[in-house]
């Protein structure tokens, strides 16, 4: 079965998401209001009430091309609909994340961010200027994961990798201390 992740295993079953996914698979320049429509239609589909809050939080986590805090996503949403609260911000984003549409992408300092989920097998590149986040494809590390399953017992059954670096428009910027020359 096709997965949002690395999976070996399909964390959820059933027609709608089957054909949600290959839709997306196969249209990989999903615009954010697609997706959003899409990510909107799967919740409803599983018995989710669709409030004007919960749709808001949808629409900024669907357009986003940066990792973002659930701080950030409430301040993003709270341009939307002003009534937001907190607690609509995490309920949707942990919905949301139970169907796989996010994915968690681990910050050095130790918290997490957000993203839409990668389609297919594809990791984030993750610029550590300004957050952006970018999809690659292929990893090549099957050979690895047969060792690691052979040395340990293991048998694995997802990875993430995750890269960190700096982006071509935060390489062009003048970093601090060469501004503060001029």
């Amino acid at each position: 079965m096709i997965s949002l992740h690395a999976s070996k295993e399909s964390r959820f079953g059933g027609i709608f998401y089957d054909i949600l996914l290959l839709k997306m698979i196969f249209n990989k320049e999903v615009d954010a209001m697609n997706k959003t429509e899409q990510w909107v239609s799967l919740l409803q589909s599983n018995g989710c009430r669709m409030t004007t809050p919960r749709r808001a939080v949808i629409e900024v986590l669907a357009a986003s091309e940066h990792a973002l805090e659930p701080l950030e996503v409430f301040r993003l949403s709270r341009e939307i609909c002003p009534s937001i609260g907190m607690v609509t911000v995490y309920r949707t984003i942990e919905r949301l994340e139970s169907f796989g549409l996010l994915q968690r992408l681990h910050q050095e300092d130790g918290c997490h961010t957000l993203m839409p989920a990668a389609v297919g097998h594809q990791h984030y590149l993750v610029c550590r200027s300004c957050g952006r986040s970018t999809l690659f494809q292929g990893d090549d590390l099957d050979e690895l994961l047969s060792r690691v399953e052979s040395n340990t017992g293991y048998r694995v059954s997802e990875h993430w990798l995750q890269l960190f670096g700096t982006c071509p428009e935060c390489q062009h910027k003048p970093s601090i201390s060469e501004a503060a020359k001029k």
